[in-house]
C-alpha cells in the first residue's frame, strides 16, 4: 500500500496534474475538431511550462542547499517553489490566451495559480495538501467542460473516473502521513473553487 501510494503521489503530482488537463480538454470537447499536432503541441507546452521548469528549479534548491526536501514534505520549505509554480501556471495560461484558445482553458490554469496563491499562504501557519488541490482542480474543469456545453460527448464516466482519482490520491495523502483529513479535503476544495469559479469568467 506504501508503493501504491506513493505511485499515485508521483503520477497526480500538483507538477503533472494541469498537463492531464490539457490533454483532456484536447481531446473531450470541442477543442478536439482542430488538428492532433496542434493539440499535442499544446499538451508539450504545457508540460514544459507547468512540470519541466517548475521541476527543474525545485532540483536545482535542492542541489544548491536551499530546500532540505525535494518531495516538499517540510511546510516551510513549500513558499518559493510555490510561488514558482504559480507563476509557471500563469505563464501557460498567457500562452494559451496568447494563442487564442477559448478563454476557459486559460482561466482553468489561472484558476490553478490563485489555488496555488492560496495555499502558500495558508502553509505559513498550516500544511494544506496541494496535491489535493490539484485534483480538486482538474475535478472542476471536468464540472465546468461540462455545465458550458464544451463536451463533445456524455463525460459520466469521465467525471467518475476523475472523481474516483481525486479520492485516491487524497487517500494516498493520509496514508503517507503527509496530510490530516482536513488539509486534504480543504486542499480539494481550495482547488475546485478556484478553477470552477475562474473558468466561469467569460
Amino acid at each position: 500500500m506504501n508503493k501504491i501510494s506513493n505511485i499515485l503521489s508521483a503520477l497526480f503530482s500538483p507538477l503533472l496534474v494541469p498537463t492531464y488537463g490539457m490533454a483532456m480538454a484536447g481531446t473531450l470537447t470541442i477543442l478536439h475538431l482542430l488538428p492532433d499536432s496542434l493539440i499535442w503541441t499544446a499538451v508539450g507546452i504545457t508540460f514544459v511550462i507547468t512540470g519541466l521548469i517548475p521541476i527543474s528549479a525545485i532540483i536545482a534548491m535542492y542541489r544548491s542547499g536551499f530546500i532540505k526536501d525535494a518531495a516538499l514534505n517540510e511546510r516551510t520549505e513549500r513558499s518559493v517553489p510555490y510561488i514558482i509554480t504559480a507563476l509557471c501556471y500563469m505563464g501557460c495560461g498567457l500562452f494559451l490566451y496568447k494563442a487564442n484558445a477559448p478563454f476557459w482553458l486559460p482561466m482553468f490554469f489561472a484558476g490553478g495559480a490563485l489555488a496555488c496563491v492560496i495555499n502558500t499562504i495558508v502553509n505559513r501557519w498550516w500544511k494544506i495538501s496541494a496535491h489535493a488541490a490539484a485534483m480538486g482542480g482538474l475535478v472542476a474543469l471536468m464540472f465546468r467542460i461540462v455545465a458550458s456545453h464544451y463536451a463533445l460527448y456524455n463525460l459520466n464516466i469521465w467525471i467518475s473516473a476523475v472523481i474516483i482519482l481525486a479520492g485516491l490520491v487524497m487517500t494516498a495523502r493520509l496514508y503517507l502521513k503527509r496530510h490530516t483529513l482536513w488539509q486534504v479535503l480543504l486542499g480539494f476544495v481550495n482547488g475546485f473553487l478556484c478553477v470552477y469559479l475562474l473558468s466561469m469568467i467569460r
